[in-house]
C-alpha cells in the first residue's frame, strides 16, 4: 500500500521560511517523478514545484521560482520544498505527489498524493 505523507507546514510571517518534507513508502521511489501541489480556498490546484525521478530535471511555475527549491534524497524515501520569502498569497494546502511526469507538473500525471500540510502566511 502507498503512503504519501507530507510535514513541516505552519504560520509563518511574510519575508519568512519554511521547509516542507515528504516520505513515500509502498513504492519504489526512484522510479517517480515528484511534485509539491497547492491549492488555496476557492481556487484550483496549482502545480508548484516538481522535479524528475533522479533529481537531474526540475520545474516551478512562475510564482514561486526564484524563492522555492525542490529536492530529494532518493536514499531517504523523502522529497523536500524549501520555501523562501513567503508572501501571504503562498498561504494554501500543500500536497506531495508520486507520478510519472516532472515537466509542468501536470497534475493528472500524478497518482498518489497525500494528505496535505497547511502552511499560512501571516502579514
Amino acid at each position: 500500500q502507498v503512503q504519501v505523507v507530507e510535514s513541516g507546514g505552519g504560520l509563518v510571517q511574510a519575508g519568512g521560511s519554511l521547509r516542507l518534507s515528504c516520505t513515500a513508502s509502498g513504492l519504489t521511489f526512484d522510479d517517480y517523478a515528484m511534485g509539491w501541489f497547492r491549492q488555496a480556498p476557492g481556487k484550483e490546484r496549482e502545480g508548484v514545484a516538481c522535479i524528475s525521478s533522479r533529481g537531474i530535471s526540475r520545474y516551478y511555475s512562475d510564482s514561486v521560482t526564484g524563492r522555492f527549491t525542490i529536492s530529494r534524497d532518493n536514499a531517504k524515501n523523502t522529497l523536500y520544498l524549501q520555501m523562501n520569502s513567503l508572501k501571504l498569497e503562498d498561504t494554501a494546502m500543500y500536497y506531495c505527489a508520486a507520478g510519472g511526469s516532472w515537466y509542468q507538473c501536470p497534475s493528472d500525471k500524478y497518482n498518489y498524493w497525500g494528505q496535505g500540510t497547511q502552511v499560512t502566511v501571516s502579514s
